[in-house]
């Protein structure tokens, strides 16, 4: 079971991004593009899209997506096109509010990713979340807090794809696989 790490209420968000990259596979199907991070962290272990916090010499926030993503996944700006600014989502134990960006990618034929912050990538056709029989809700407990919380996910492989993530996707994919953006 995923770790979710226990934060007093953040006095202000920290600002962050990420992209939510998508393509075609050679199959055809739209597919997504995770990071699984390292093993280390407040978000250790987790499924993510690439992204992180903005710095000071970020102009914007996309420029904080499209920065890390290269930094993470060695994706440069030339091989992105950003299709979309998502709905921002906050972070409950973590403190940040995030701004994810919708991206068309044109993959590299080999993923090269920062380690250690980087475990692996994980390229997700849309279809295999579309699936129910990948989709669950279990109860977790947490350290730090006294009831289980009923928490929902995706199975992908043998990782669980939750949290903010899960949130940010959930909304968008019945949007993706309708086609509302040209993949």
């Amino acid at each position: 079971m995923p770790v979710r790490h226990a934060m007093n209420s953040p006095v202000a968000l920290r600002e962050s991004a990420v992209l939510v990259p998508v393509f075609r596979n050679a199959a055809g199907e739209a597919t997504l593009v995770l990071v699984r991070r390292g093993d280390f962290g407040v978000h250790g272990g987790q499924l993510a899209f690439p992204g992180g916090k903005r710095d000071p010499t970020d102009a914007s926030l996309l420029a904080t997506a499209l920065r890390e993503t290269e930094e993470e996944v060695g994706l440069p700006a030339a091989a992105i096109e950003v299709l979309a600014a998502l709905p921002p989502i906050q972070t409950r134990t973590s403190g940040f509010h995030i701004a994810p960006f919708l991206a068309r990618v044109a993959p590299p034929p080999t993923w090269r990713f920062a380690q250690p912050e980087i475990a692996e990538v994980l390229e997700v056709p849309l279809p295999h979340l579309a699936d129910p029989a990948n989709a669950g809700q279990e109860l977790w407990a947490f350290p730090g807090q006294p009831v289980p919380e009923l928490i929902s996910f995706w199975r992908i492989g043998p990782h669980y794809l939750w949290g903010a993530t899960h949130r940010m996707l959930q909304p968008l994919l019945p949007r993706l696989l309708a086609g509302e953006w040209e993949i």
